[in-house]
């Protein structure tokens, strides 16, 4: 994967290089990377890795888990 830059808190990215960068985060997700992993390897924050894969066009996984749900309920077999 390509090197994303440093930012600071509050620094701005605009224009073709935000661009580029959310491009770059896009594949990591759609590579299976989560959204946390994204910021652990990047330094940003998760609002920060949200706007620029939403910028980029991405279409969000449901979330980990049955989510409250038996399995019974999901429709899969126990082993």
């Amino acid at each position: 994967m390509a090197k994303t830059p440093e930012l600071a808190r509050n620094q701005r990215v605009t224009g073709t290089e935000r661009t580029k960068l959310g491009n770059e985060l896009l594949k990591r997700y759609q590579k299976g990377a989560s959204i946390r992993e994204i910021c652990s390897e990047t330094g940003y924050s998760i609002g920060r890795v949200r706007r620029l894969l939403v910028d980029a066009g991405v279409e969000f996984r449901g979330r980990g888990g049955t989510q409250g749900r038996s399995r019974r309920e999901t429709g899969t077999k126990s082993a």
